[in-house]
């Protein structure tokens, strides 16, 4: 935790100064390499790619590097295997991700915006209602339709870490459930949908609240409202978690069957 914090203060130090961006690779914790993106540049076979990206509303067209050849220029040539990779920005987001599927399914970390950029000179068109600068890395997808859950467009990435979701996060998982249980199937939207922001037991993202310690969410929320709030946050206050219309009432009761598990295995390590 206080590691975490660490970085996220001196990545926010290091953007609002002007710094050059720096990207780090990590292995269970422990810096195997850090480079900036023209490191990233002069590594991969950069390419120009067309994509639908949801951010921009459109499409658009980015200079990028195949993410397989990022990970191969990060870790070495090791075989990842079943490892997730677990993408985060400067302020905070952490995303899990299946090494086998950022390799295999067209996924490209940009580097700039083609129609931007200046010959050799990357740079960065303003991205979204809010203009966001999308640099230094922007993870995009080739084709679409596109799974938010299981292919996210995260921006402002700072760091990459490879490992296994049950070693890095073992205190999420609703191990007294039976495995066929809601619970588990929670757990499953849990981590598609929410982890990348929100942690459970400390553990997990850092842009929302914990929702486990020190109290649950369903200790100080109605159900309704709990289940309204994540379909659509907007009807209750203006921030910036998505909606999740395409989440069934099915999942709903899911997701609340897995806080409740949850609920009962508490586990904070800031608690006196």
């Amino acid at each position: 935790m206080a590691r975490w914090l660490l970085v996220l203060l001196a990545l926010g130090a290091a953007r609002a100064g002007g710094a050059a961006d720096t990207i780090r690779f990590l292995r269970e914790g422990a810096e195997v390499k850090r480079a900036t993106p023209a490191d990233l540049v002069a590594a991969c076979a950069l390419t120009t790619v067309d994509v639908d990206d949801p951010n921009a509303g459109g499409r658009r067209r980015y200079r990028a590097c195949p993410f397989a050849d990022v990970l191969r220029f990060g870790f070495g040539g090791d075989a990842l295997g079943t490892a997730d990779v677990f993408i985060r920005t400067w302020d905070g987001y952490d995303k899990p991700t299946p090494a086998s599927v950022l390799v295999s399914e067209g996924a490209f970390l940009a580097v700039g915006d083609a129609d931007a950029s200046r010959g050799a000179e990357l740079r960065w068109a303003p991205l979204g209602t809010k203009a966001a600068d999308p640099g230094p890395l922007y993870l995009v997808w080739t084709s679409t339709p596109r799974d938010p859950a299981a292919h996210p467009w995260p921006m402002q990435i700072v760091e990459l870490e490879v490992e296994d979701f049950r070693q890095k996060y073992p205190h999420v998982l609703p191990t007294t459930a039976a495995r066929n249980s809601a619970a588990w199937h929670g757990f499953a939207i849990f981590r598609g949908e929410c982890i990348a922001c929100h942690a459970v037991n400390r553990e997990g993202g850092r842009t929302g609240p914990d929702l486990n310690v020190p109290q649950s969410v369903v200790e100080y929320r109605p159900v309704a409202q709990i289940k309204a709030y994540i379909r659509n946050p907007r009807t209750f206050r203006y921030g910036n978690m998505p909606a999740h219309p395409d989440l069934t009432d099915g999942d709903l009761d899911a997701l609340i069957a897995y806080f409740r598990t949850m609920r009962r295995l508490k586990h904070d390590p800031a608690a006196p």
